[in-house]
């Protein structure tokens, strides 16, 4: 049976002095080996796109973490230097494949950065150094670990009980691996809170009233996704509604070309 695919879209990179569209290996990995779905990486032009052109070829939107950070013109604030870095390339692609996303029903799981594009997206705004808030813990990588390290589970958060990720995950507390300096301001008209750290940031979000799987958590659930159970399960519980979608649109697909 073939898998169905996903799109990511890619950051804008710079290796060697030249410019590449680049994906995180963790996210295609835990698409492929989690979720069960095959991953198209969508390039970040910032115009020239069609949006509807790539969601008639896909059957869900991974949006992946990023060391950058959506520009605060897009949630109508002027930008400071603790607001970067930036990739406005990625901005471009990604926040109006989020909102197609979400009114055609195509399954969407955003993760880091994608959490806050999800949430921009939708109306909401953004909160940089956070850890420089009264009463908010610091939630940055911790220094001179290695990659394994910087990814460990060692944050609490909490799950509503009732929620969309308490149905995968369970409700109440569970151990994440949650690292970031920015985090959700203000919550879009759109999404409900599923789930906060023991400080009160946000952690997890999911679309009001959506009618396909459309979730986002500020950790990374993809680092440890085929060894730590509710990694697994979220990776999981995205890979099954990006199946039901791809059952129930096949009619609707470009025919496939046959040499």
């Amino acid at each position: 049976m073939t898998k169905p695919i996903v799109a990511v879209p890619a950051d804008i990179r710079t290796f060697d002095g030249a410019s590449w569209h680049a994906v995180q290996h963790q996210y295609v990995r835990a698409a492929l080996n989690a979720a069960g779905v095959m991953a198209f990486i969508v390039p970040a032009f910032e115009e020239g796109y069609e949006t509807d052109a790539i969601l008639d070829r896909v059957d869900g939107v991974l949006v992946s973490g990023s060391a950058s950070n959506v520009h605060p013109s897009f949630y109508g604030r002027q930008a400071t230097d603790a607001d970067g870095p930036f990739d406005t390339a990625r901005d471009a692609t990604t926040l109006p494949l989020i909102r197609r996303a979400i009114d055609r029903a195509i399954p969407l799981l955003a993760i880091c950065r994608g959490i806050q594009e999800l949430n921009v997206a939708l109306g909401g705004t953004l909160a940089s150094e956070i850890q420089e808030q009264p009463g908010t813990w610091d939630h940055r990588k911790p220094a001179d670990v290695d990659r394994d390290g910087m990814y460990a589970i060692r944050q609490s958060v909490f799950v509503k009980e009732g929620s969309c990720i308490a149905r995968i995950i369970g409700a109440g507390e569970v151990q994440v691996n949650s690292l970031h300096r920015q985090a959700i301001a203000k919550t879009a008209p759109r999404l409900q809170i599923e789930a906060v750290a023991e400080d009160g940031t946000i952690e997890a979000v999911s679309v009001i009233g959506a009618e396909a799987f459309a979730v986002g958590v500020q950790w990374h659930p993809e680092y440890w996704a085929e060894t730590d159970k509710p990694s697994n399960q979220i990776f999981a519980a995205f890979g099954d509604a990006v199946r039901d979608y791809a059952g129930k649109i096949p009619a609707a697909r470009p025919p496939k070309v046959v040499a």
